[in-house]
């Protein structure tokens, strides 16, 4: 089982591009690479899938036990050639102090050899005490190779060697310089995602290019190869009904694409056909029992979401006749009477009245916990043990909601984030629930379980 953890010293040091450029290049070269994403991002497992052409998985300690992430990885890296988890932030960044939810932690927990890249723009011989104070921080990490990035020149790249073979150990594994076209654009949210991107496949294959020119690919797989095995039992597969019965409208477009693949597989898994939709060009639902709009970016598309008159007019009707839906963030957006960005406002569907309002910083952004309210429409999961009244999830939006009735049903409690109100989340109308927050699936709270049984329950 072949496996490596790519981190980097700090956040923006172009790690996700590399991780992109790996995953491509090694496909390339015949080898099954399943990817992971550290933490709760969507963007950059959507590149990485993309790039790998398989689903990509989280690996999120605020959902997630440790012994449920090794389960997710060692399940997930079935018949699979190479495991290649990317990181997030720096590799000793984390909530806790400890450092026991960083990337050092996951990295040990996998056993996974980790390659820290380097953002090099402004660095010579300082990169040498850098790793330097990286190996000796935690000396149970195995900083395996060095990736070099954003390199001025051959003049730069020499300079750089030459510190660390003096200085260090450490070897590198290769160099990648500066260019411009091998940025993945970034915005108030992060990456620009792989839909929105003009000659996506070109784009990647122009950063397999690179990578495969500036990396020496075959080192880097002595490495992962050595690495030891994960000691984690493999889930069994949950079986996808061979008759699903019920079906699940999905939006999946420009303006919504920020789903787990895994909660689609359990939802899959709980008897839902997932029908994709796309709410920018189809002109009315199809024909389904339940709607499931995930987050997104509907402020970069509210033109094309406002003209798309007819199916705005068909979801507000669907709903106000009893369609049970479940939408997060961006969907909650949508599902309001109107939204507001950079001077413009646009009608939207209107089955929540209140108006969002995009804003210039942050109203919700990190980890959040909840507790659920009476008015949680969901029922229970069948197979429900959990103890724990306080349930994790996450949240990232620059919108805020105005306008909304002080009679508004609410389906959670904030104990930590923002939500809706900075006490509420989770907007109950009908049999629709919309939230702020982005939920996920694992042992700690079943979502999708829930909902498929409402949707069916309703049908």
């Amino acid at each position: 089982m072949a496996h490596l953890y790519l981190s980097a010293a700090h956040k923006s040091s172009g790690k996700t591009t590399i991780a992109v450029g790996l995953a491509a290049a090694l496909s390339e070269r015949g080898l099954s690479v399943q990817t992971f994403k550290k933490g709760p991002d969507y963007i950059d497992p959507m590149w990485l899938q993309r790039a790998a052409r398989r689903p990509c998985y989280n690996l999120d300690y605020n959902v997630q036990s440790g012994a449920e992430i090794s389960a997710t990885f060692a399940t997930q890296m079935q018949d699979t050639a190479l495991g290649l988890i990317e990181g997030n932030k720096g590799l000793f960044d984390g909530l806790d102090v400890q450092g026991s939810d960083s990337n050092a932690a996951l990295a040990k927990l996998l056993g996974a050899p980790v390659i820290l890249v380097i953002d090099c723009e402004g660095m010579t011989r300082g990169i040498a005490p850098l790793v330097l104070g990286y190996r000796a921080f935690d000396p149970e990490i195995a900083i395996k190779g060095l990736i070099l990035n954003h390199v001025g020149g051959s003049r730069h790249e020499a300079k750089l060697r030459a510190a660390l073979e003096t200085y260090t150990d450490v070897p590198v594994l290769g160099a990648i310089q500066r260019d411009q076209m091998l940025t993945v654009q970034e915005r108030h949210l992060g990456l620009t995602t792989p839909v929105e991107t003009d000659a996506l496949d070109d784009v990647i294959q122009r950063i397999s290019a690179c990578v495969s020119a500036g990396v020496d690919l075959d080192a880097l797989l002595e490495i992962a190869e050595a690495a030891p095995q994960p000691r984690a039992e493999r889930q069994p597969q949950p079986a996808s009904p061979s008759n699903p019965d019920i079906r699940v409208a999905v939006a999946r477009d420009a303006a919504f694409g920020f789903y787990y693949a895994d909660d689609l597989e359990a939802l899959t898994a709980a008897g839902a056909e997932l029908v994709p939709f796309d709410t920018l060009s189809d002109t009315a639902l199809p024909d389904v029992d339940g709607l499931l709009l995930g987050g997104g970016f509907p402020e970069t598309q509210m033109a094309a979401l406002e003209a798309n008159a007819l199916l705005r007019a068909g979801i507000k009707t669907a709903l106000e006749s009893g369609l049970p839906a479940y939408a997060e963030c961006g969907g909650l957006m949508y599902l309001c009477r109107s939204l507001a960005w950079n001077g413009e406002r646009r009608e939207m569907v209107g089955a929540i009245p209140a108006d969002a309002v995009m804003n210039a910083r942050p109203q919700g952004r990190g980890y959040a916990k909840f507790e659920e309210r009476p008015g949680l429409p969901w029922p229970k999961a069948v197979s429900e043990t959990r103890q724990a009244t306080t349930l994790p999830a996450h949240e990232f939006h620059y919108a805020s909601l105005q306008n909304l009735p002080e009679e508004t049903v609410f389906a959670y409690d904030v104990k930590r984030g923002a939500g809706i109100d900075g006490r509420h989340d989770g907007i109950v109308i009908g049999n629709l629930l919309a939230n702020f927050m982005h939920l996920r699936d694992t042992a700690a709270n079943h979502w999708t379980a829930r909902f498929a049984a409402f949707v069916r329950a309703n049908k």
